[in-house]
């Protein structure tokens, strides 16, 4: 049974501290839609950049942001990495509907998300059927060797059935489940491919599910980009390389202490915007804005710059084709989200119903 090994120091102890007071006080403040949409899309945009060029890719944010949005007409030489953003992206945005939702954490689920890192399909992939190394990028001596494909399946369950308990349980700290199930799952290393982002993704969505997701505004991969030979020095722990040889029983005090820092940083800057927007006389629109999909969300944006717009200029603003915008539209009028502002055949133009108005006034 997975039974981790790890001390609270003084150091973590802080961190936590801080990551409370953060959570309490943003959870207070109001942030109005302009911040709540702009933060959430930064947050997206950032955590699958970094995510991503954790495991080298090798586009800029700004290209990160034309692929998602649509834009980019493409980057010669660079198609694996636009694939590898358009799937990282809608992981993330599937994590985010996950967190909202309520019960256990499935493996089920777990290994839906690596579905769509990897294909971009919500399909559970299977476990990793043979042995795989990880080895340095220059010397390409083995820095890792993860547990034989024999044990994965169990070492998952017991993953999965652990943080199940401790979230039940609720006397471990959300940030420490968080922390030790990511540390977990890149000690075990399901799959050939894509495990990093997952065991990311997978921290991401316990966070939300504990309650701190901090109305999907920050994101812990910027810091694990900029301080990535602390994180991976954070992940090497042990004496040895081999996963039977000492690293399954290893102290991973420093990677629970590396996680809680970066989580207390995110969470401090989020708590500075969230004072502005209070300064502001900002009225907090959070509970309206969870009722809306990512694309709803999105679509906020456009409606505040330009009031009205129609079925193509929608579709070119979430990255969609015409004809699947114009199912969105009838969708969206018929459940009042929508409705025409011109509907002349000519210039078919849509602005938002009249109970959304307000939350771009």
């Amino acid at each position: 049974m997975f039974a981790p090994n790890y001390r609270i120091t003084p150091g973590i102890t802080k961190a936590l501290m801080a990551i409370e007071a953060d959570r309490q006080a943003v959870g207070e403040l109001p942030l109005d839609v302009e911040v709540l949409a702009s933060l959430r899309e930064t947050a997206r945009l950032v955590s699958t950049h970094y995510s991503t060029q954790i495991e080298g890719n090798r586009l800029t944010q700004a290209q990160v942001q034309e692929v998602v949005r649509g834009d980019a007409a493409g980057f010669p030489g660079r198609e694996r990495d636009e694939i590898e953003v358009r799937h990282y992206y809608a992981a993330l945005a599937e994590v985010e509907r996950l967190g909202r939702e309520r019960g256990e954490i499935r493996e089920l689920d777990v290994r839906r998300i690596h579905g769509l890192v990897m294909n971009g399909k919500g399909v559970a992939t299977a476990y990793r059927d043979g042995q795989n190394v990880i080895r340095d990028s220059s010397s390409r001596r083995i820095v890792y060797m993860p547990p034989e494909a024999r044990d994965v399946r169990k070492l998952m369950g017991e993953l999965v059935g652990w943080v199940k308990a401790e979230m039940k349980r609720q006397e471990l700290p959300a940030p420490m489940i968080a922390a030790l199930a990511h540390y977990q799952f890149a000690t075990i290393h399901p799959y050939y491919d894509g495990n990093g982002r997952t065991a990311r993704l997978l921290t991401t969505l316990i966070l939300h599910r504990s309650g701190y997701g901090l109305k999907g505004v920050y994101s812990l991969d910027e810091y694990y980009a900029r301080n990535l030979g602390g994180y991976y020095a954070a992940l090497t722990v042990g004496p040895s390389h081999n996963y039977y040889l000492g690293r399954e029983e290893a102290d991973v005090t420093g990677f629970v202490n590396y996680f809680c820092t970066g989580m207390a940083e995110a969470f401090a800057a989020v708590r500075r915007q969230a004072v502005k927007a209070a300064e502001r006389g900002a009225r907090d629109r959070a509970g309206e804005l969870r009722a809306l999909d990512a694309r709803e969300r999105r679509l906020l944006m456009l409606f505040r710059k330009q009031g009205s717009a129609t079925a193509l200029e929608m579709a070119k603003f979430l990255g969609l084709s015409h004809r699947t915008m114009l199912g969105y539209c009838r969708r969206w009028v018929g459940e009042g989200f929508l409705e025409m502002a011109d509907a002349s055949r000519k210039r078919r133009a849509y602005r938002l119903g009249e109970g959304y108005r307000g939350l771009v006034e």
